[in-house]
């Protein structure tokens, strides 16, 4: 049986234990909304939702806005925001999944995980995600089950297998020479590439993930050196541009971090060792940049308890502060900034925990939420859809006990969720 039918088949074993609902027409009453574009907090309001899931109407609760007859779910001491996204998870990985345990993990494993992970997601309040980056193209088989409604999780971009070169960062380099084993993204030169990039649309992914430069937690290799050439990283946009597909580009280094930008690409991602023309291409080329910069606690207080390499963890220390710092410049500079954590790296579901470190590092709090909100909803090509409580976007509503723009840390306690109008969770309920 082929590998991505088998977790296919496994993803649809699960569904028999998770059915799920439909939306009906209804109603949230909302005592706060945060109007993410404007930052304003608007009181007393009510967001009406058609059968398909989809906002119709947002204004004052007392208005005749809601059709007569619809269930309406009351949130009197809450305040109701969009649906969070983050643009770069790993939902079919876990933090032991690092180092050379991850050698043990089957395909139908991590399918499995990402199952389990997906729901932990959702639950925290993010609706959305970009998965950048997993194994045998289970995120593809993950998307599809969600989309089906088969099991719980977010709406998901997916990359399938990153590509890299031959023992760079997105190779696997735990194995000796007798294995003769290579990561399926391994693609040298730029036709090369070009095929890889054609096989992975093949196969399913939305996105294409590049690993540009070496990385924290693989074997062998820098952060801050690059990997993919020039002439490669052009042929990679090329082609996936030509496909309908963007480009995120895994780059640490300052030097693969401008010839990323200068390719085409759509995203940095980690985006440490930037410098000042980085962040002014950045600027001209209209790229967003991403930076995880909680995960760096994680690594340095739980790295080793998990099983991470002790060069892994030697290079967080030299790049974890930097990365922070350029976050704060980058920022201070207008580039365009979207919120990503590398979810994986760090348990699932504690996403939110970057929100307090971008605002440590310089973002006011309303910035954040709109990184995790518009702007990520813009570099996932989804303006439209997601990232706004607006007429015309999904019922992706979340909600909190108090005023996010003021505590930024609130949204580390979601105490509402709703998908495409579906309630997943209600601790208002509860009390």
């Amino acid at each position: 049986m082929p590998r991505l039918l088998f977790v296919t088949c496994c993803l649809l074993f699960l569904s028999l234990l998770t059915p799920r609902t439909h939306a009906a027409p209804g109603a949230v009453r909302c005592g706060k909304l945060l109007d993410v574009r404007s930052g304003k907090l608007l009181t007393n309001q009510v967001i009406v939702f058609d059968g398909g899931g989809n906002i119709t109407a947002v204004g004052p609760a007392d208005s005749p806005l809601a059709p007569g007859g619809v269930t309406a779910v009351d949130l009197p001491s809450a305040t109701c925001l969009p649906g969070l996204i983050d643009v770069h998870t790993h939902l079919t990985g876990d933090p032991i999944s690092s180092g050379y345990q991850g050698l043990g993990i089957s395909i139908p494993s991590e399918a499995i995980t990402g199952v389990k992970n997906a729901r932990l997601t959702l639950l925290a309040g993010f609706t959305a995600v970009r998965n950048v980056g997993a194994g045998n193209y289970t995120d593809v088989a993950l998307r599809d089950a969600i989309n089906a409604g088969e099991v719980d999780g977010p709406r998901m971009l997916v990359s399938g297998p990153p590509l890299g070169i031959t023992g760079g960062h997105c190779d696997n380099n735990l194995l000796p020479f007798e294995f003769h084993y290579k990561e399926s993204g391994v693609a040298d030169g730029p036709w090369p590439a070009r095929a890889k990039v054609r096989e992975t649309v093949k196969y399913g992914a939305d996105l294409i993930k590049v690993c540009a430069s070496g990385g924290v937690l693989s074997k062998g290799d820098q952060p801050g050196t690059p990997q993919y050439t020039f002439e490669e990283l052009q042929a990679i946009v090329e082609e996936a541009h030509k496909l309908g597909r963007k480009v995120a580009a895994h780059a640490h280094g300052t030097q693969s971090i401008k010839d990323a930008i200068r390719a085409g690409i759509d995203s940095v991602e980690h985006s440490s060792l930037i410098d000042d023309e980085g962040i002014a291409l950045a600027k001209q080329h209209g790229t967003y940049l991403v930076f995880d910069i909680y995960n760096d606690d994680f690594i340095l207080s739980q790295g080793a308890k998990v099983g991470m390499l002790d060069e892994s963890i030697e290079k967080e220390k030299k790049i974890g502060r930097l990365q922070r710092e350029n976050f704060r410049r980058a920022w201070q500079a207008g580039a365009k900034i979207a919120f990503g954590t590398d979810a994986g790296v760090y348990p699932h579901g504690d996403n939110a925990r970057q929100f307090g470190k971008m605002v440590e590092w310089g973002m006011k709090p309303i910035d954040a939420i709109q990184a995790a909100t518009i702007k990520a909803a813009d570099l996932m090509g989804w303006p439209e859809k997601v990232g706004a409580l607006e007429p015309g976007h999904f019922a992706d509503i979340i909600a909190v006990a108090g005023d996010p723009t003021s505590d930024v840390r609130l949204l580390e306690s979601v105490k509402f969720v709703m998908k495409g109008g579906v309630v997943e969770r209600n601790d208002f309920a509860a009390k």
